[in-house]
């Protein structure tokens, strides 16, 4: 790995089946060196998958299958901007349809435990309004969602509806 910067990301054994299911899923990505362990360590055998190299949407990542003793939390997420409605519903219904769940405006979880959150642009551009009136109806409109609804939000930036 060759980055400056990589995000270490902690699994319980299963760093490979993650990094291939985003690889698999989220464009600019793909599973680079996996390395195995050279000797026995507190959650494996020697000879195991210790690490995995990925990119998920040109971000490089480690995985480590460093065991049971730490969980994803909500206070790291990937944010992912969608162009379009096909787009959300196809990275939602991915990561919540391979075993993951649903959270609230637009945040879902992946069966591994990691935040995601699947952002249309037009979300975004919404939410920064100058007229902040539009911005708040959009905001409003967020708020009650899971998956985000493209079409609602625009309608609620226009004032309709």
């Amino acid at each position: 790995m060759h980055s400056k910067n990589t995000l270490c990301l902690w699994y319980d054994g299963t760093a490979l089946d993650a990094a291939t299911f985003y690889a698999a899923t989220f464009p600019d990505s793909a599973v680079g060196a996996v390395h195995h362990a050279p000797g026995d360590f507190p959650s494996g055998h020697q000879g195991d998958v210790l690490t995995v190299e990925f990119t998920v949407a040109g971000i490089p990542c480690l995985g480590l299958n460093g065991g049971p003793a730490f969980h994803h939390s909500e206070a790291f997420s990937f944010q992912i901007a969608t162009d379009d409605q096909a787009e959300t519903d196809r990275l939602w219904n991915a990561i919540v349809g391979n075993g993951g769940q649903e959270s609230a405006c637009g945040w879902c979880k992946d069966r591994w435990g990691l935040s995601w959150q699947i952002t249309p642009r037009a979300l975004t551009d919404g939410m920064a309004d100058p007229d902040r009136a539009a911005a708040k109806r959009v905001f409003e409109a967020m708020m009650t969602m899971r998956k985000i609804d493209i079409a609602a939000i625009e309608a609620a930036r226009r004032g309709a509806g």
